[in-house]
């Protein structure tokens, strides 16, 4: 029998597998240490299997250093993941999808998480461990893009 597809619970878990993680840049492995794309890419892993392309070395920095007018996070999630066809200010986030923040307007996106629902995601960030946080209005404003794993279930079947 073929596989429907990943559904939004089995992406949920794989992350939530992931909480406790102690921050470090540039890593990606489950109870040793990730970043934000590090968490990113082993849930792809335990979902998925092999990372469909390498990460770049990358300065915690890069985003501020990238070439104007480039978008490199976003330009990868395009490369290797499904974008969410909404507008952002009425978007609400599924379970599962991975949410990509740029902090300020003229900067590209530096920051990516995974939604558990409307209202939480799961991210990495410096200083931190792995952890399951609100969406608040203040990551709200940040958002930038949205995607979907590859082979998602829709939420509802």
């Amino acid at each position: 029998m073929a596989r429907r597809g990943i559904g939004p619970d089995e992406i949920v878990a794989e992350a939530r597998g992931w909480l406790g993680t102690p921050y470090r840049h540039q890593a990606s492995l489950k109870g040793v240490g990730c970043d934000c794309l590090g968490l990113v890419r082993g849930v792809w892993r335990g979902l998925l299997g092999p990372e469909p392309e390498a990460a770049p070395p990358y300065s915690a920095s890069w985003a501020e250093s990238a070439p104007p007018g480039s978008d490199p996070l976003a330009e990868a999630a395009r490369r290797n993941l499904v974008p969410v066809e909404t507008a952002l200010t009425r978007y609400e986030p599924g379970p599962g999808d991975v949410l990509l923040f740029a902090f300020r307007a003229h900067l590209p996106a530096r920051h990516c998480a995974i939604a558990t629902g409307a209202a939480r995601m799961i991210h990495a960030h410096d200083g931190a461990a792995v952890t399951e946080v609100a969406l608040t209005p203040w990551w709200r404003r940040h958002l930038a893009h949205a995607f979907r794993f590859p082979g998602t279930a829709p939420p509802d079947g």
